[in-house]
Protein backbone atom coordinates (compact mmCIF):
# COMPACT_ATOMS: atom_id res chain seq x y z
CA UNK A 1 0.00 0.00 0.00
CA UNK A 2 1.28 3.10 -0.81
CA UNK A 3 2.46 6.19 1.64
CA UNK A 4 0.87 9.41 0.73
CA UNK A 5 3.19 12.02 3.27
CA UNK A 6 1.89 14.82 4.30
CA UNK A 7 3.48 18.42 4.25
CA UNK A 8 1.76 21.22 6.52
CA UNK A 9 2.38 24.84 5.62
CA UNK A 10 5.69 26.72 6.24
CA UNK A 11 3.83 28.72 9.30
CA UNK A 12 2.64 25.85 11.04
CA UNK A 13 3.64 26.03 14.46
CA UNK A 14 6.25 22.86 14.92
CA UNK A 15 4.12 20.56 17.11
CA UNK A 16 5.87 18.09 19.43
CA UNK A 17 4.14 14.80 20.14
CA UNK A 18 5.73 12.30 23.01
CA UNK A 19 5.60 8.20 22.85
CA UNK A 20 7.17 6.20 25.83
CA UNK A 21 7.61 2.72 24.81
CA UNK A 22 6.00 1.52 28.24
CA UNK A 23 7.52 -2.32 28.86
CA UNK A 24 8.85 -4.92 30.77
CA UNK A 25 12.43 -5.14 31.82
CA UNK A 26 14.97 -7.41 30.02
CA UNK A 27 19.01 -7.76 29.65
CA UNK A 28 19.46 -6.01 26.12
CA UNK A 29 22.49 -7.61 25.72
CA UNK A 30 20.68 -11.53 25.91
CA UNK A 31 18.35 -13.21 23.95
CA UNK A 32 14.57 -12.38 24.19
CA UNK A 33 13.24 -14.51 27.12
CA UNK A 34 9.44 -15.03 27.82
CA UNK A 35 9.69 -15.58 31.16
CA UNK A 36 11.49 -12.01 31.79
CA UNK A 37 8.26 -9.69 32.65
CA UNK A 38 9.22 -7.57 35.57
CA UNK A 39 7.62 -3.80 35.84
CA UNK A 40 9.43 -2.68 38.70
CA UNK A 41 10.61 0.43 36.97
CA UNK A 42 6.77 1.41 36.87
CA UNK A 43 7.07 2.54 40.73
CA UNK A 44 9.16 5.11 39.56
CA UNK A 45 7.15 6.25 36.39
CA UNK A 46 6.83 10.02 37.99
CA UNK A 47 9.90 10.92 37.31
CA UNK A 48 8.79 10.82 33.66
CA UNK A 49 5.26 12.38 34.86
CA UNK A 50 6.14 14.97 36.56
CA UNK A 51 8.83 15.98 34.04
CA UNK A 52 5.57 16.17 31.67
CA UNK A 53 3.34 17.81 33.68
CA UNK A 54 5.60 20.96 34.34
CA UNK A 55 5.47 21.51 30.56
CA UNK A 56 2.06 20.58 29.48
CA UNK A 57 2.61 17.71 27.87
CA UNK A 58 0.19 14.42 27.63
CA UNK A 59 2.52 11.48 26.85
CA UNK A 60 1.28 8.79 25.14
CA UNK A 61 2.01 5.04 26.89
CA UNK A 62 1.99 2.76 24.68
CA UNK A 63 2.00 -0.36 26.70
CA UNK A 64 2.82 -3.87 26.23
CA UNK A 65 1.62 -7.03 28.04
CA UNK A 66 3.51 -7.62 31.16
CA UNK A 67 2.57 -3.59 31.95
CA UNK A 68 -0.99 -3.98 30.90
CA UNK A 69 -1.41 -7.26 33.10
CA UNK A 70 0.48 -5.97 36.68
CA UNK A 71 -1.61 -3.74 38.96
CA UNK A 72 2.04 -2.27 39.77
CA UNK A 73 2.51 -0.93 36.16
CA UNK A 74 -1.25 -0.18 35.48
CA UNK A 75 -2.26 1.89 38.48
CA UNK A 76 -0.01 4.54 37.70
CA UNK A 77 -0.98 4.95 34.19
CA UNK A 78 -4.24 4.22 34.83
CA UNK A 79 -4.68 7.54 37.36
CA UNK A 80 -2.90 9.68 34.67
CA UNK A 81 -5.09 8.71 31.76
CA UNK A 82 -8.50 9.17 33.73
CA UNK A 83 -7.30 12.83 35.03
CA UNK A 84 -6.22 13.62 31.04
CA UNK A 85 -2.72 13.88 31.73
CA UNK A 86 -1.49 10.61 29.10
CA UNK A 87 -2.81 8.96 26.29
CA UNK A 88 -2.62 4.88 26.63
CA UNK A 89 -1.90 3.02 23.15
CA UNK A 90 -0.31 -0.31 22.01
CA UNK A 91 3.28 -1.72 22.15
CA UNK A 92 3.44 -5.43 20.90
CA UNK A 93 6.61 -7.11 22.02
CA UNK A 94 5.80 -10.63 20.67
CA UNK A 95 7.60 -12.86 22.97
CA UNK A 96 5.68 -11.65 25.93
CA UNK A 97 2.81 -11.76 24.52
CA UNK A 98 -0.28 -14.60 24.41
CA UNK A 99 -0.65 -16.68 22.16
CA UNK A 100 2.92 -18.03 22.82
CA UNK A 101 3.13 -20.39 19.38
CA UNK A 102 6.39 -19.15 17.61
CA UNK A 103 9.79 -19.79 18.03
CA UNK A 104 11.31 -16.73 20.42
CA UNK A 105 14.23 -15.55 18.27
CA UNK A 106 15.30 -12.17 16.92
CA UNK A 107 13.50 -12.64 13.78
CA UNK A 108 10.16 -13.04 15.46
CA UNK A 109 10.69 -10.49 17.88
CA UNK A 110 9.68 -8.26 15.18
CA UNK A 111 6.01 -8.81 15.06
CA UNK A 112 5.30 -8.07 11.42
CA UNK A 113 7.14 -10.98 10.64
CA UNK A 114 4.66 -13.04 12.34
CA UNK A 115 2.23 -15.30 10.80
CA UNK A 116 -0.80 -12.93 9.64
CA UNK A 117 -2.87 -14.82 11.68
CA UNK A 118 -0.72 -14.80 14.94
CA UNK A 119 0.35 -11.44 14.49
CA UNK A 120 -3.40 -10.42 14.46
CA UNK A 121 -4.55 -12.71 17.45
CA UNK A 122 -1.88 -11.28 19.21
CA UNK A 123 -2.44 -7.81 18.89
CA UNK A 124 -6.18 -8.81 19.65
CA UNK A 125 -5.58 -10.44 22.34
CA UNK A 126 -3.48 -7.26 24.11
CA UNK A 127 -5.59 -4.70 23.07
CA UNK A 128 -8.51 -6.71 24.78
CA UNK A 129 -6.17 -6.39 27.55
CA UNK A 130 -5.33 -2.96 27.58
CA UNK A 131 -9.19 -2.11 27.42
CA UNK A 132 -9.98 -4.50 30.66
CA UNK A 133 -7.13 -2.92 32.76
CA UNK A 134 -7.30 0.87 31.53
CA UNK A 135 -10.77 1.20 30.66
CA UNK A 136 -10.56 2.62 27.41
CA UNK A 137 -9.87 1.46 23.78
CA UNK A 138 -6.37 2.21 22.52
CA UNK A 139 -5.96 3.46 19.11
CA UNK A 140 -2.10 4.35 18.77
CA UNK A 141 0.37 1.26 18.31
CA UNK A 142 3.78 1.29 17.98
CA UNK A 143 5.01 -1.84 17.09
CA UNK A 144 7.40 -3.77 19.33
CA UNK A 145 11.35 -3.32 17.86
CA UNK A 146 9.58 -1.16 15.08
CA UNK A 147 8.22 -4.07 13.41
CA UNK A 148 5.71 -3.11 11.51
CA UNK A 149 5.31 -6.05 8.48
CA UNK A 150 3.71 -6.19 5.47
CA UNK A 151 -0.07 -7.48 6.86
CA UNK A 152 0.04 -4.85 10.14
CA UNK A 153 -1.51 -2.03 8.61
CA UNK A 154 -4.67 -4.07 7.51
CA UNK A 155 -4.89 -5.58 11.27
CA UNK A 156 -4.81 -2.07 13.10
CA UNK A 157 -7.50 -1.04 10.26
CA UNK A 158 -9.75 -4.25 11.44
CA UNK A 159 -8.82 -3.45 15.51
CA UNK A 160 -9.68 0.30 14.80
CA UNK A 161 -6.43 1.60 15.48
CA UNK A 162 -5.81 5.12 14.01
CA UNK A 163 -2.22 5.98 14.95
CA UNK A 164 0.91 3.87 13.88
CA UNK A 165 4.06 5.02 15.47
CA UNK A 166 6.14 2.64 14.16
CA UNK A 167 8.88 3.36 11.50
CA UNK A 168 11.78 4.66 12.99
CA UNK A 169 13.64 6.99 10.53
CA UNK A 170 16.26 6.23 9.10
CA UNK A 171 17.27 3.02 10.85
CA UNK A 172 17.89 -0.25 9.00
CA UNK A 173 17.02 -3.59 10.95
CA UNK A 174 17.56 -5.79 8.04
CA UNK A 175 20.36 -7.15 9.64
CA UNK A 176 18.61 -9.47 11.91
CA UNK A 177 15.40 -9.73 9.84
CA UNK A 178 13.32 -6.64 10.38
CA UNK A 179 12.45 -3.64 8.29
CA UNK A 180 14.62 -0.91 6.36
CA UNK A 181 13.18 2.71 6.98
CA UNK A 182 16.27 3.96 5.64
CA UNK A 183 14.20 5.95 2.89
CA UNK A 184 11.84 7.08 5.25
CA UNK A 185 11.29 10.78 6.33
CA UNK A 186 9.97 11.90 8.76
CA UNK A 187 7.08 13.81 7.21
CA UNK A 188 3.51 11.97 8.59
CA UNK A 189 1.64 9.94 5.93
CA UNK A 190 -1.62 8.59 5.11
CA UNK A 191 -1.50 4.97 4.96
CA UNK A 192 -4.05 2.12 3.84
CA UNK A 193 -6.50 1.51 0.95
CA UNK A 194 -8.77 4.08 2.66
CA UNK A 195 -6.14 6.12 4.23
CA UNK A 196 -7.40 5.22 7.67
CA UNK A 197 -4.31 5.08 9.27
CA UNK A 198 -2.04 8.20 10.01
CA UNK A 199 1.18 7.09 11.02
CA UNK A 200 3.56 9.66 12.38
CA UNK A 201 7.54 8.08 11.88
CA UNK A 202 10.18 8.07 14.79
CA UNK A 203 11.26 11.27 14.66
CA UNK A 204 14.94 11.15 12.95
CA UNK A 205 17.33 12.04 9.95
CA UNK A 206 21.02 12.82 8.64
CA UNK A 207 22.49 16.37 9.68
CA UNK A 208 25.19 18.25 8.61
CA UNK A 209 27.02 19.04 5.22
CA UNK A 210 27.62 16.03 3.75
CA UNK A 211 23.51 14.41 4.65
CA UNK A 212 22.27 14.87 0.84
CA UNK A 213 24.74 11.44 0.54
CA UNK A 214 21.98 9.49 3.10
CA UNK A 215 22.08 5.95 4.00
CA UNK A 216 24.55 5.18 1.45
CA UNK A 217 27.15 7.50 2.49
CA UNK A 218 26.76 7.01 5.78
CA UNK A 219 26.99 3.16 5.63
CA UNK A 220 30.86 4.46 3.54
CA UNK A 221 31.51 6.52 6.13
CA UNK A 222 30.73 4.52 9.44
CA UNK A 223 33.06 1.11 7.86
CA UNK A 224 35.56 -0.95 9.78
CA UNK A 225 38.65 0.28 8.25
CA UNK A 226 37.77 4.11 8.22
CA UNK A 227 36.99 4.01 11.95
CA UNK A 228 40.47 2.19 12.34
CA UNK A 229 41.58 5.30 10.40
CA UNK A 230 39.61 7.70 12.42
CA UNK A 231 38.29 9.26 9.61
CA UNK A 232 34.46 8.58 11.25
CA UNK A 233 35.19 10.01 13.99
CA UNK A 234 36.80 13.08 12.25
CA UNK A 235 33.60 13.44 10.30
CA UNK A 236 31.12 13.05 13.32
CA UNK A 237 33.46 15.54 15.07
CA UNK A 238 32.87 18.16 12.59
CA UNK A 239 29.58 17.92 12.35
CA UNK A 240 29.06 16.59 8.64
CA UNK A 241 27.13 13.78 8.87
CA UNK A 242 25.68 12.70 12.09
CA UNK A 243 22.62 10.13 11.90
CA UNK A 244 19.85 11.60 14.72
CA UNK A 245 17.08 10.43 16.01
CA UNK A 246 15.26 12.43 18.31
CA UNK A 247 15.34 10.40 21.64
CA UNK A 248 17.35 11.17 24.91
CA UNK A 249 18.36 7.44 24.53
CA UNK A 250 22.25 7.84 22.75
CA UNK A 251 21.90 11.20 21.51
CA UNK A 252 22.26 14.77 23.32
CA UNK A 253 20.22 17.40 23.47
CA UNK A 254 22.87 19.64 21.60
CA UNK A 255 22.44 17.09 18.55
CA UNK A 256 18.69 16.91 19.05
CA UNK A 257 18.45 20.71 18.10
CA UNK A 258 20.68 20.08 15.27
CA UNK A 259 18.18 17.73 14.04
CA UNK A 260 15.38 19.79 15.31
CA UNK A 261 16.75 22.37 13.03
CA UNK A 262 17.84 20.65 9.63
CA UNK A 263 14.14 19.11 9.62
CA UNK A 264 12.42 22.31 10.19
CA UNK A 265 14.64 23.55 6.77
CA UNK A 266 12.84 20.73 5.33
CA UNK A 267 9.98 21.45 6.13
CA UNK A 268 8.73 18.89 8.74
CA UNK A 269 6.40 20.22 11.50
CA UNK A 270 5.53 17.58 13.60
CA UNK A 271 8.16 16.02 15.67
CA UNK A 272 8.07 12.04 17.93
CA UNK A 273 10.38 12.51 20.64
CA UNK A 274 10.33 8.91 22.70
CA UNK A 275 12.11 6.83 25.06
CA UNK A 276 11.87 3.49 26.67
CA UNK A 277 10.10 3.45 30.08
CA UNK A 278 12.79 1.29 31.88
CA UNK A 279 15.02 4.23 31.22
CA UNK A 280 13.60 6.30 33.93
CA UNK A 281 15.37 4.10 36.46
CA UNK A 282 18.88 2.98 36.91
CA UNK A 283 19.78 -0.39 35.17
CA UNK A 284 16.61 -0.36 33.53
CA UNK A 285 18.03 0.22 30.03
CA UNK A 286 21.81 0.77 28.99
CA UNK A 287 21.22 4.10 28.23
CA UNK A 288 20.94 5.02 32.07
CA UNK A 289 23.02 2.70 34.81
CA UNK A 290 23.61 5.09 37.92
CA UNK A 291 21.99 8.02 39.36
CA UNK A 292 24.36 10.73 37.41
CA UNK A 293 22.92 9.28 34.10
CA UNK A 294 19.23 9.33 35.24
CA UNK A 295 19.98 12.82 36.41
CA UNK A 296 22.11 13.41 33.02
CA UNK A 297 19.13 11.79 31.23
CA UNK A 298 16.16 13.75 32.58
CA UNK A 299 18.19 17.07 32.51
CA UNK A 300 18.36 16.40 27.95
CA UNK A 301 14.64 16.43 28.28
CA UNK A 302 13.66 19.46 30.36
CA UNK A 303 16.56 20.91 27.90
CA UNK A 304 15.32 20.10 25.03
CA UNK A 305 11.49 20.81 25.87
CA UNK A 306 12.89 24.33 26.86
CA UNK A 307 14.36 24.62 23.29
CA UNK A 308 11.23 23.22 21.49
CA UNK A 309 9.14 25.52 23.14
CA UNK A 310 10.43 28.57 24.27
CA UNK A 311 12.85 29.05 21.50
CA UNK A 312 11.49 27.67 18.60
CA UNK A 313 8.07 28.60 19.80
CA UNK A 314 6.14 25.36 19.38
CA UNK A 315 3.21 23.55 20.78
CA UNK A 316 2.45 19.90 22.39
CA UNK A 317 -0.06 17.42 20.75
CA UNK A 318 -0.92 13.96 21.37
CA UNK A 319 -0.73 11.76 18.90
CA UNK A 320 -4.79 11.42 18.24
CA UNK A 321 -4.82 15.38 18.52
CA UNK A 322 -2.26 15.45 15.63
CA UNK A 323 -4.79 13.04 13.71
CA UNK A 324 -7.84 15.72 14.41
CA UNK A 325 -5.39 18.72 13.05
CA UNK A 326 -4.78 17.17 10.45
CA UNK A 327 -8.03 15.96 9.28
CA UNK A 328 -9.47 19.40 10.09
CA UNK A 329 -7.24 21.29 7.66
CA UNK A 330 -6.86 19.14 4.70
Amino acid sequence: MNRELIFLPPETKPVLTVVIHTEEEFDWDKPHDRNSTGVEHMRHIDRAQTMFDEFGIVPNYVVDYPVASQALAIEPLKAYADSGRALIGTHLHPWVSPPYEEEVNAYNSYPGNLPRDLEAEKLRLLTEKISASFGIQPVTYLAGRYGFGPNTGKILEELGYKVDISPAVPINFCGDGGPDYSAYSSHPYWFGEQRKLLVLPGTGGYVGALRSGNTSLYKRLTHPWLRRAKLSGLVARLHLMERIRLSPEDYSEPEMRRLTRTLLGDGVRIFVFSFHSPSIHPGGTPYVQNNMELERFLDKCRRYFCYFFDTLGGTTMTPLEIRHFLEKNE
